[in-house]
């Protein structure tokens, strides 16, 4: 019993707790406005709901323009430092929210914000490249998404209370305990230490900027399956709710009951899931394509349900509910995979570029499924199931065709104990 428990105790990083709950603390201030983000942002300025969804469009598409620079500055600063300074920046944007009462000051402030919002993930990505190796970085993504998930809903419940409790006040006040949230979290951050690896020989310089990163045809390869991923991603938030009142005629309650199973479940069985793929050492590639299969399956579901498109309210639902259990185990099992495989599939010393062009492919997504998905459901409310189907085929083909050119300690988990595998060398060209 002695050697089982040394031999499956996992050890833990210096600084993962305050890292863990500096996470938690930063989900709970953004649930307080993600949720409902143009409602938020029409209180808390007065402006008109069109203004303000046309600002946060606009400001969106422009706020990818941080995310080369937030690369370049980890590799030269270190996400650590540079995760701090974008909690400044958003901080500062919540605590001045309340006071942008006109379209100058509210783009200004919308647009400083969106900077630190679409830099922060690939930055986040790119700490916990520093902190953590071989499976450790798998065990902190499963944990970092769940904390996120139950955050997100911790925050959404508490600014629904402020907001019953204090009327259109609570608004600044969510406005403000965010500002509080994003400040707490870096004062945690400030204790966690990054370790210190020598150089190995043959690995990328800095120097070398992003022409590196696109010259690195696996990565990009990588970038590009995510993308299709990434639509996946969005269906739960963007088609399903589209999908059952146009097309299956059903209560428009399912989708907060369905928000729900998939926050619940996340933020319940995340690392519980994760810990059971490692434990069988299934390789990074493998898993992350399992929970591509595991998306084409519920998508395929949702297609046979179109079809059928059953009278019962209580066959729908329960029907709708089982698909989307399917399509967050696919979730759980994808996610920490694919993260952790991005990360170490990154050079040390470009990383802050490969994952600021790997966050891309979750921005680029995100703008674009929206107009993807009303123009195909304008076809047939089934076509875009069918086209996510495909998606997610396609990215699970192509990331397992990646094993053999990726590098191997990127796909293979390097157990708790072991020595991690060395740093990826320059990036190699793919092989026919």
């Amino acid at each position: 019993m002695r050697a089982f428990r040394s031999r499956t105790r996992i050890p833990r990083i210096a600084g993962e707790r305050r890292m863990l709950v500096a996470m938690a603390v930063d989900a709970t201030g953004s649930g307080m406005y993600v949720p409902f983000s143009l409602v938020f942002f029409h209180h808390v300025t007065g402006l008109p709901f069109a203004t303000v969804g046309l600002v946060l469009t606009v400001v969106g598409l422009l706020g990818l323009g941080a995310l080369p620079l937030a690369g370049a500055a980890v590799d030269r600063y270190g996400a650590r430092r540079v995760q701090l300074l974008l909690y400044g920046v958003r901080g500062t944007g919540f605590l001045l929210y309340p006071f942008a009462h006109s379209l100058p000051a509210f783009a200004a402030v919308a647009l400083a914000t969106a900077f630190g919002d679409r830099a922060f993930p690939a930055v986040q990505q790119s700490l916990l490249g520093e902190v953590a190796q071989g499976a450790d970085r798998d065990r902190l993504q499963a944990s970092s998404r769940a904390l996120r998930n139950g955050g997100l809903g911790a925050g959404s419940l508490l600014a629904s209370l402020v907001v019953g409790f204090a009327g259109d006040a609570g608004f600044t006040a969510a406005a403000w305990l965010n500002a509080a949230s994003f400040a707490l979290a870096a004062l945690l951050m400030r204790g966690v230490r990054a370790e210190r690896r020598a150089p190995v020989e043959g690995a990328a310089r800095p120097s070398a900027g992003y022409r590196q990163v696109f010259a690195d045809r696996p990565f990009l390869g990588l970038t590009a399956a995510n993308f299709l991923n990434a639509l996946g991603y969005s269906a739960l938030s963007v088609l399903f709710p589209l999908y059952i009142t146009t097309w299956l005629h059903g209560p428009q309650a399912i989708t907060g009951t369905a928000f729900t199973l998939n926050t619940v479940m996340c933020a319940a069985g995340g690392v519980v899931v994760a810990a059971r793929v490692r434990s069988r050492g299934a390789r990074r590639t493998r898993s992350s394509a399992l929970g591509s299969l595991l998306f084409a399956a519920a998508f395929a579901a949702q297609i046979v349900l179109g079809t059928f498109r059953p009278g019962s309210g209580v066959v729908l639902g329960g029907a709708l509910l089982l698909i989307v259990a399917l399509y967050t185990m696919g979730e759980l099992v994808h996610s920490p995979s694919a993260g952790a495989l991005s990360v170490a599939a990154a050079p040390e010393a470009l990383r802050g570029r490969y994952l600021a062009a790997y966050q891309l492919s979750w921005s680029l997504s995100a703008a674009l499924a929206p107009s993807l998905f009303t123009a195909l459901m304008s076809v047939d409310g089934r076509l875009p199931w069918a086209v996510l189907v495909g998606t997610s085929l396609v990215a699970a083909g192509v990331v397992v065709r990646l094993e053999r050119v990726l590098p191997g300690g990127a796909v293979r988990v390097a157990l708790a104990g072991r020595v991690a595998c060395p740093t990826p060398p320059l990036p190699q060209t793919l092989r026919g």
